[in-house]
């Protein structure tokens, strides 16, 4: 009975503490408040546009500017790959993403976040472990803030 009540205090005193890692970055990238950025983002996945790999993100208002693939080409929204490009295409969508429930339901999700401002840098999330091919993963790199 005391091993039960020393795990409860120490996962409400856990808890009280600041949440999880997820929340304090979801945190620190909303009180940075920055609303003009640009990132290079790589989706790895058994996927056919790997070539496009890394895109140039830009980010204004939480709106994408542009993207640009690894060719120079501009992605636009005809673009076949635009819609799965997009879903990752904003630091917000990352987070989105993250709190999904396929990927809560994820039998492994390792994710490194950046110490400055918060954002996840590297996500990789393994659906079914058993799997093959299922696996997904998000790196974002070379971020700046722009005016």
């Amino acid at each position: 009975m005391k091993k039960i009540i020393v795990m409860l205090i120490f996962m409400l005193t856990a808890c009280s503490m600041g949440g999880n890692e997820f929340s304090q970055n979801q945190k620190k990238w909303s009180d940075a408040n920055i609303p003009h950025y640009r990132y290079e983002l790589s989706i790895g996945c058994f996927c056919p546009f790997r070539d496009q790999m890394p895109l140039k993100v830009e980010v204004q208002n939480g709106e994408i500017v542009s993207m640009i693939n690894s060719t120079g080409t501009v992605v636009t929204k005809t673009d076949p790959s635009f819609e799965n490009f997009s879903r990752y295409a904003t630091i917000d969508r990352l987070f989105t993403e993250l709190d999904s429930d396929s990927v809560r339901k994820a039998d492994v999700v390792t994710v490194k976040y950046d110490s400055t401002y918060g954002f996840p840098t590297e996500i990789n999330i393994d659906f079914i472990k058993a799997a093959m091919d299922d696996e997904l993963s998000l790196n974002v790199s070379a971020f700046e803030k722009l005016p």
